[in-house]
C-alpha cells in the first residue's frame, strides 16, 4: 500500500535530470498547449492527484514532482519511489493553475509509468530469484533507453536490484569477442594491470575458459547464454575449482522474471537481465482533478 513520506532526506535526482525534463516538456510543447488555451483562456486554481492504476513498485515519483515544479505548481508527494503501491493509490498532488497542470500531465505520466514499470519489474525477478536461492542478486545491463540510463537504473535499484556497470568506463568485461584476439590468460594480465584499476570480469562459455581466467586472477565470471542446465553444470565444476568458491559467477541471456528461478538454482551469484529496462511493461497511473476554482 501507498505510504506517506518521512521527515528523513529525499534522494537528489542524477546530474543534468533537470535539463532531461526540460528537454521532455519542449518536445510536448507544453506552452503551446491549443486545447487548453481555447477552452480556458485565464487561469484556473485547482489539485490533482496521480493514482496508481495497477499493483506495483513506484519509481520515477521524485522525476513527477520536478517536472511539476518546473511548471511552477504545488506539489505534495503522497509515496516515495521503491515503494509498493497498489491499485488506488494517490502517490502525487498537485495544486496551481489547471492549464499548467494539463499541460505537464503527459509528460510527468509518461516518466512515471515507464520508471515504475522497470521497477515493478525488477521486484518480479528480484522475488522469484531470492524465493530459489535467498541473496541471489538481480543486475541491470547497459540495455538501456538512450538518455534515460541513469533513470533507468536508478529504477532498478528502487526494485531492490543492483545497477552494475555504469557505462564502458565503470568496469572491464572481458567478452568472447576481446578473446578471438588474446588467450583468456592474456587479457585478463592485460585487464588487471595497474593501469586501469577496474574491477575485470571474464565472459566463459567453457570450464577451461574459466579455469584459465581464475589462475590468471579473475575473481568474477559471467556465463552468457547458456540454458538453466547447462549454466548449472558449469558454475559447479567453477566452484570445484582451486579458489572458484569465492569467485562471483554471473549468468545472463534470455533471463526474466519467469525463468530467473531456475538460473538462481544454479549456483550462481547474480543473474543480468536486460528484460529490466528494454523490455519491461508501464505501470499504468492516471491524473484526476479533484477541485478548481474558477472557469477560466
Amino acid at each position: 500500500m501507498s505510504h506517506r513520506p518521512s521527515s528523513r532526506r529525499r534522494p537528489t535526482l542524477p546530474t543534468g535530470t533537470g535539463r532531461q525534463l526540460r528537454a521532455a516538456l519542449a518536445e510536448d510543447r507544453w506552452t503551446r498547449d491549443a486545447t487548453t488555451r481555447a477552452l480556458l483562456p485565464r487561469s484556473v486554481r485547482a489539485r490533482a492527484r496521480v493514482i496508481a492504476q495497477a499493483d506495483g513498485t513506484l519509481s520515477g515519483a521524485r522525476v513527477a514532482e520536478e517536472i511539476a515544479r518546473i511548471a511552477g505548481l504545488h506539489v505534495t508527494p503522497r509515496s516515495r519511489d521503491g515503494a509498493r503501491v497498489r491499485r488506488g493509490s494517490v502517490v502525487l498532488e498537485l495544486e496551481g493553475d489547471l492549464r499548467r497542470i494539463l499541460a505537464v500531465e503527459r509528460t510527468l505520466l509518461n516518466f512515471l509509468m515507464h520508471l515504475s514499470g522497470v521497477a515493478t519489474e525488477t521486484a518480479r525477478a528480484v522475488r522469484a530469484g531470492r524465493a530459489a536461492r535467498p541473496g541471489f542478486r538481480v543486475r541491470a545491463t547497459r540495455k538501456t533507453l538512450p538518455g534515460l540510463r541513469d533513470l533507468e537504473k536508478a529504477a532498478v535499484v528502487d526494485g531492490g536490484g543492483e545497477p552494475h556497470r555504469r557505462d564502458l568506463s565503470d568496469a572491464l568485461l572481458i567478452k568472447g569477442t576481446h578473446l578471438t584476439v588474446l588467450p583468456v590468460p592474456e587479457a585478463v594480465r592485460r585487464g588487471l594491470a595497474g593501469a586501469y584499476r577496474r574491477p575485470v570480469q571474464v565472459e566463459v562459455r567453457t570450464l577451461a575458459q574459466a579455469r584459465n581466467a581464475v589462475a590468471a586472477g579473475a575473481r568474477r565470471l559471467l556465463i552468457d547464454n547458456r540454458s538453466p542446465s547447462a549454466a548449472r553444470q558449469l558454475v559447479r565444476s567453477i566452484r570445484r575449482l582451486p579458489g572458484g568458491r569465492s569467485v562471483d559467477v554471473e549468468v545472463s541471456g534470455g533471463i526474466d522474471a519467469t525463468n530467473i528461478a531456475a538460473y538462481a538454482r544454479s549456483g550462481a551469484t547474480a543473474a543480468s537481465l536486460g528484460s529490466l529496462t528494454h523490455s519491461a511493461p508501464a505501470l499504468p497511473f492516471h491524473l484526476i482533478v479533484v477541485s478548481h476554482r474558477g472557469t477560466g
